[in-house]
């Protein structure tokens, strides 16, 4: 389900790091098991295994085993990339300015539109608004939680990294427009709803 982002990172620097903490077996739970899930299919298709059981299990193993991660660097190294980046990731692109966006009241997110976290990000100079827009590698957003999640008044909903603070204000604006919170307890969001 993409009405919510996948995941807590976005942005380029964020998103890498969190792919690494991903493959050495931590990473949020549903970009872990997303990536599990896409995975056991693909293993299934390439005929590596007889069922989607037995797929996802081979793909949790070669995490827990670090061959995903030895095959991540390979994959590096093969397009003549610096791995001294992913083995060491605070060397990656940082931004300047860090600010949360806090929970206004107490209550149940009912929505965390991806829409408007991305929007907020291309603000941030994450992405591109037209072609030939540089990106700021070092920009994004750190989302929080979840949709049926509880929060409590002033708990960090957003954390958001920028490099200018008109870009930050511009941001804000996003991302204070882009959740909703209920009295009501809501639903999760499902992760997948079917295979075509």
């Amino acid at each position: 389900d993409m009405n919510q982002p996948l995941g807590e990172a976005v942005g380029n620097a964020l998103e890498v790091k969190e792919a690494i903490a991903t493959l050495h077996g931590n990473g949020p739970a549903d970009f872990r098991e997303h990536c599990l899930t896409v995975s056991a299919h693909m293993l299934v298709l390439g005929e590596k295994a007889k069922d989607l059981t037995e797929a996802h299990s081979m793909a949790e193993e070669s995490i827990k085993t670090g061959k995903a991660w030895d095959k991540f660097v390979q994959l590096v190294k093969a397009q003549k990339g610096d791995v001294s980046y992913i083995e060491h990731p605070a060397k990656l692109p940082s931004a300047s300015i860090q600010e949360e966006i806090r929970a206004e009241k107490d209550g149940y997110l009912s929505m965390v539109s991806a829409q408007l976290v991305g929007e907020a990000s291309v603000l941030l100079g994450a992405g591109r608004e037209k072609k030939g827009d540089p990106i700021d590698l070092g920009v994004g957003i750190t989302v929080h939680h979840k949709v049926g999640n509880a929060v409590k008044k002033d708990d960090s909903l957003f954390t958001v990294f920028a490099n200018s603070l008109s870009c930050l204000e511009a941001a804000k604006i996003k991302l204070q427009n882009s959740t909703c919170i209920s009295s009501e307890k809501c639903d999760e969001l499902p992760l997948f709803y079917g295979v075509i």
